[in-house]
Order: C-alpha cells, then structure tokens, then sequence
C-alpha cells in the first residue's frame, strides 16, 4: 500500500484531530497538528506580554519568532502526542480559552504563516502523514492525495468544546465559546493570507450528528480508496 499525505481541514472545534488521531493511529502514520502549532506561538506571544487589550505587537512578535521552537512528543500514559513549546510541555495551556480567543488573530500574521507552513511542509517530505488544519489541503499539502473538510454548526461546536472543557476540569461558558467559535470563523475565512476554505478536490463532511465510530468509518474508506 502507498503511503500518502491526509490533509484534513475545517472549522474550529469540529472534531478534525479527533479524526485525524485515530486515522493515524490506525495505520501508522505520523499525526501533526497544526493548529495546536498556532496555539503555542499564541501562548508564546501572551508569556512575552506582545497583547495589549486586541491587539499584538506584530513587530515584538517578529523579532521574537527565532525563539520560538515547536515539536511534538508521545505521552506515554495516554499514547496522544503533546505539544511542546521550548522543550516544555504546554498541551493543556494552548487549549485554555485565554490561547482560544487571540490565536486567530495571531494566524492572520503573515510571518507566523511561513513560518509554520515551511516547517510543517519539511513534515511530510517522506509522506505518511495525517495533518489537520485551516489551511493544509490549499497552502500547506496541495498535492495532497487524500483532502477532507469537516464542517458543523457553530452550536455543535461550541457544545463539543464546552464538553471537552469541562471533562478536562477547566472553567468553561457555553456562551462565550459559541461567541469565540464564531469570531473565529469570520477571522479564518477573511483572512488575508490563506483564508480556511475547502480545497476543490476535497471531500466534505458535515459530522454534526455523526457519532466518532461513523466519521471514522467514513475517514477510513476515503483513505483505502486513495491508497489503492
């Protein structure tokens, strides 16, 4: 069987890494997640004091970005990859509602997008990897062989996060995550650079009322078809 790239992209909190985990724990492929990438340099940028009030010190940023070093490690408890910042692990930092709320604004820097776009492109030079994103099936892998978009009301969303969140014993409201999903949806689609749009040869799945078996199910076919 041929190994090939998965890109998997969609709105916030529609459950991509969710998909893209257990497709890649499946058949063995690498699993990046980039907006988990976004997220650290967000949480990088709040430790340095760059926000004030909406706004970032794009320029402060700039200059500080060679600082910034991302990779991913296996927690050998839970067998899920953690994000690391700088060597440290922040996995449950980048997913406070603080990180939630400013990474959009800090995804719309073009600097922080080649940034991170060239280091996850040297990610899959030897394929057999399933990455998930805004932008992976249009600007990262558009060679991809396999291209998902995951979409599903700002409601369903919004409940899904609230639902992580509390599982996890962090502080959650239902209503100022419904607010920040869709806040997040006008930035990622209006953005100048790369905006999140699905690619024209993608697969799109509204997983709203599918159960995660059924959307995995449905992953899986989509993926035994692009590596036959």
């Amino acid at each position: 069987m041929k190994k090939i790239i998965v890109a998997i992209d969609g709105y916030s909190s529609c459950g991509k890494s969710t998909m893209a985990k257990s497709l890649a724990r499946r058949v063995g492929y690498i699993y990046v997640d980039t907006g988990a990438m976004y997220r650290a340099v967000t949480l990088f940028a709040l430790r340095q004091g760059l926000f004030s009030d909406k706004s970032i010190d794009a320029e402060g940023l700039q200059a500080m970005l060679p600082e910034v070093s991302i990779s991913f490690r296996l927690n050998p408890t839970t067998q899920q990859p953690h994000t690391l910042l700088n060597g440290a692990d922040v996995e449950e930092e980048i997913r406070t509602m603080e990180v939630s709320s400013r990474v959009s604004q800090v995804a719309t820097l073009p600097f922080v997008r080649k940034a991170l776009v060239a280091l996850q492109q040297s990610m899959g030079t030897e394929k057999g990897i399933v990455m998930d994103g805004r932008d992976v099936g249009t600007a990262v892998f558009p060679q991809a062989e396999l291209k998902i978009f995951v979409t599903a009301s700002p409601e369903v969303r919004a409940r899904r996060r609230y639902d992580e969140m509390r599982n996890k014993g962090l502080a959650a409201d239902y209503d100022e995550i419904l607010k920040n999903v869709s806040e997040r949806d006008y930035i990622d689609t209006h953005r100048e650079v790369d905006p999140l749009r699905k690619a024209p040869d993608a697969f799109e799945l509204d997983n709203g009322q599918l159960s995660i078996a059924e959307q995995d199910a449905w992953l899986m076919e989509r993926f035994e078809q692009a590596t036959r």
